[in-house]
C-alpha cells in the first residue's frame, strides 16, 4: 500500500488496506512486548494509529489526547465526541499552561515546533510511567518525516513529532503509518470504518503555528476565532453549493501591525492571512478559487468581531511548493 518517497498517488499499482491493516497490527504487536500509550490527536493519521494499536494489544494501549490550549473552537469536545463513537477509549489532559509556558518568547517557527515537541514529550513520559510503559504509538506519515529531513532532504519545517523529539527521549517510538501519504491513510480509514469527520488536517502544534511571531494566551484567541469565522463561512458556501470542500481552510495571525480606521480614529491592528487549498497527499498544494462574496465576508467578520485586534485580511494565492501549507 505505501508507496516510495516523493511518488505520486498514480504510482501505485497495487493498494490492498486489509493486506496493510494485518500487517500493521501484526508489527505492533512485535514492537511492543508489553503495554504502550498513543498519542491521540483526533486526526486521521493518530486515530488510525489508535485503532490499529486497539486491535493490536486492546486493554494493553491507552489512547491520550493533550489539550495544549493551542486547539480550535469546541477542538476538545468535538475529538471527545469522535472517539466516543469510535469506540476507542481515550483520557483528555489538559496542558495549556505547560504548552503556552514553554512558548513563551519564542518567535522562531522551528523553535516553537522543537519546544512542542519536547512538551508533548514531557507529558507522553509522565503518562507512561503512571502506565508502567516506555512504548509511544504515533500517527506519523511519510510527509511528516520527509519534510523534517528524511530522506536524504533537506529540512522544509520540523515536525513536531519527528524532528521536534528531544535528544533525551526516554520512550521508544512506535509508528505503524511511517510510510504512508495522507491520501492512503484516509484509504485506510475509510476500509477500517472509522466514522466520517469533518476535521480537516490541522497541525500537531495547532494554533502555534497559525500564530506568527510570539505566542501568547491573547494572540491565540484572536487567531482561534479568526479561524473559527473562515471555517464557519466556508462551511456555509459549501453547504448553499456555492463551492466544494477544500483541503484546508484556515487563518494565520501575522506578526505585523496595520493602521486602521474604527469611527473618525486611527488604530494599529494586526494582519490576517486567510489560506485555502486543495491537495491529494500534503505533499504539494494548490490555492483555491473562493466565492468572492465569501471572502469579503470573513473579511468583515473578522474585523467586526476582533475590532481593535485585526485591521486587515488578506488572502494568500501561493501554491506548494513554493510555498508550505501552513505559514509556519
Amino acid at each position: 500500500m505505501a508507496r516510495g518517497a516523493g511518488s505520486s498517488p498514480d504510482e501505485d499499482d497495487v493498494r490492498d488496506p486489509e493486506a496493510f491493516r494485518v500487517e500493521a497490527v501484526a508489527r505492533i504487536r512485535a514492537a511492543v512486548p508489553e503495554r504502550t500509550i498513543v498519542a491521540a490527536s483526533g486526526g486521521i493519521d493518530s486515530t488510525v494509529a489508535a485503532i490499529l494499536t486497539q486491535e493490536a494489544l486492546g486493554e494493553k494501549a491507552r489512547a491520550i489526547f493533550v489539550d495544549t490550549g493551542l486547539l480550535r473552537e469546541g477542538e476538545v469536545e468535538k475529538v471527545s465526541a469522535f472517539f466516543r463513537e469510535s469506540g476507542l477509549p481515550i483520557s483528555v489532559l489538559p496542558a495549556a499552561d505547560r504548552f503556552l509556558g514553554a512558548l513563551a518568547g519564542v518567535t522562531d517557527p522551528e523553535e516553537k515546533r522543537r519546544r512542542i515537541g519536547t512538551a508533548f514529550i514531557r507529558v507522553f513520559e509522565e503518562e507512561a510511567e503512571m502506565f508502567g510503559t516506555s512504548h509511544l504509538v504515533q500517527g506519523t506519515i511519510a510527509p511528516d518525516w520527509i519534510e523534517s529531513g528524511g530522506a536524504l532532504r533537506d529540512t522544509i519545517k520540523t515536525h513536531h513529532n519527528v524532528g521536534g523529539l528531544p535528544k533525551d527521549l526516554k520512550l521508544q517510538i512506535v509508528e505503524p503509518l511511517r510510510d504512508l501519504y495522507k491520501d492512503e491513510v484516509r484509504q485506510l480509514a475509510r476500509h477500517l470504518k472509522i466514522p466520517q469527520f469533518d476535521r480537516q488536517p490541522f497541525p500537531g502544534p495547532g494554533l502555534a503555528v497559525r500564530v506568527g511571531g510570539e505566542v501568547t494566551r491573547e494572540r491565540v484567541a484572536v487567531a482561534r476565532r479568526a479561524n473559527a469565522i473562515v471555517e464557519e463561512e466556508v462551511d456555509r458556501a459549501i453547504e448553499a453549493g456555492r463551492m466544494t470542500r477544500p483541503w484546508q481552510y484556515f487563518a494565520v495571525l501575522l506578526p505585523v501591525r496595520t493602521v486602521g480606521v474604527i469611527g473618525d480614529n486611527r488604530v494599529y491592528g494586526e494582519a490576517v492571512s486567510v489560506r485555502i487549498v486543495e491537495s491529494v497527499d500534503a505533499m504539494s498544494a494548490v490555492a483555491t478559487t473562493v466565492p468572492w462574496e465569501m471572502l469579503r465576508t470573513i473579511a468583515e467578520r473578522i474585523t467586526r468581531e476582533l475590532t481593535g485586534r485585526v485591521s486587515r485580511v488578506l488572502y494568500d494565492v501561493t501554491d506548494k511548493p513554493p510555498a508550505t501549507i501552513e505559514w509556519e
